[in-house]
């Protein structure tokens, strides 16, 4: 840990202040309505903060906001500094709040609150209602509930949008080597059902089988295949699998769908925007998979 790390640790440490005390370090920013140094110290967070605030207003965001194959804001991050979730971050950006995630930088996070820091824990969400808890709680802490609301609203019209276009429902699997691993309860499932997709995770012989395996899929028999695009382009075994000859000969070209995982890794109200192009795909797969897969009696529910 560098000095300045080991001076906050001491001086934490020394101080008997708990979290949710108003006692704070000396130096320590008071909260405010409407901070106007706001620093994100989780990826998810990140993109929240960045579709509320103007650049301005933002002293950082992760060093992850600006890999446009993770993040949907990207472009934005470019625009402000970044940090790697440390003490000394908060040291030398001054911000006047910290918008963290529940379960990363644990350490830094102790810190914080044991020193009376402004700071909030945004948890993870794996609904379309868990990202409305989510952006309210950002908006309200940056002082930009509006905004918030103008952006949960953009979501429920694609949302009204998806329900007006029924059909088709297609059996699909989310599958790109690592397994079926969009189940019921997460939000990779939650945008295959607001496309109207049929997931194959949900149902056996699929269901609760985390591993990947060729032959779980063969069994399954989805229409279609839907992958999600790699974050990191290094090799590994997940290749072998997603370029099985069984998967190859029959889930090549039409039969696969691709969506980034940037959508459906984070819960932002931008999720809604790949439930849209997800179901416009697949109504133009539609006509595509109608021709059965030789080992199935038909592929369409």
């Amino acid at each position: 840990m560098k000095a300045s790390g080991v001076l906050i640790a001491m001086l934490a440490a020394a101080l008997p202040i708990s979290i949710g005390s108003a006692a704070r370090f000396p130096g320590i920013p008071a909260p405010t309505a409407k901070p106007l140094r706001v620093m994100s110290m989780n990826q998810c967070t990140d993109q929240l903060v960045l579709a509320l605030l103007p650049p301005e207003r933002i002293a950082s965001v992760t060093w992850l906001a600006r890999d446009a194959e993770g993040s949907l804001m990207a472009a934005e991050a470019m625009r402000v500094g970044v940090n790697h979730g440390l003490a000394e971050d908060v040291l030398r950006q001054k911000p006047d709040l910290v918008v963290a995630g529940d379960f990363s930088t644990p350490a830094t996070r102790g810190l914080l609150k044991r020193m009376g820091y402004p700071i909030i824990e945004v948890p993870h969400a794996s609904s379309f209602e868990d990202i409305r808890k989510i952006t309210r709680q950002v908006a309200q802490a940056v002082g930009e509930k509006a905004r918030g609301e103008m952006l949960l609203a953009r979501m429920d019209r694609q949302l009204a949008a998806l329900a007006d276009h029924p059909r088709p429902l297609l059996r699909v699997a989310a599958w790109d080597g690592a397994g079926f691993n969009a189940s019921k309860g997460s939000l990779y499932n939650a945008v295959l059902e607001a496309a109207r997709a049929v997931n194959v995770a949900n149902t056996p012989p699929a269901s609760g089988y985390g591993a990947p395996d060729a032959e779980v899929l063969l069994a399954a028999a989805p229409a279609l295949l839907v992958q999600g695009q790699r974050v990191f382009r290094r090799p590994g075994l997940r290749d072998n699998l997603s370029r099985h000859w069984l998967v190859r000969r029959y889930w090549d070209g039409d039969r696969t769908l691709t969506i980034r995982q940037a959508y459906y890794v984070c819960g932002t109200p931008f999720v809604a925007d790949a439930a849209l192009q997800l179901q416009k795909e697949l109504r133009q797969a539609a006509a595509a998979v109608r021709t059965p897969l030789p080992f199935t009696k038909g592929v369409l529910q």
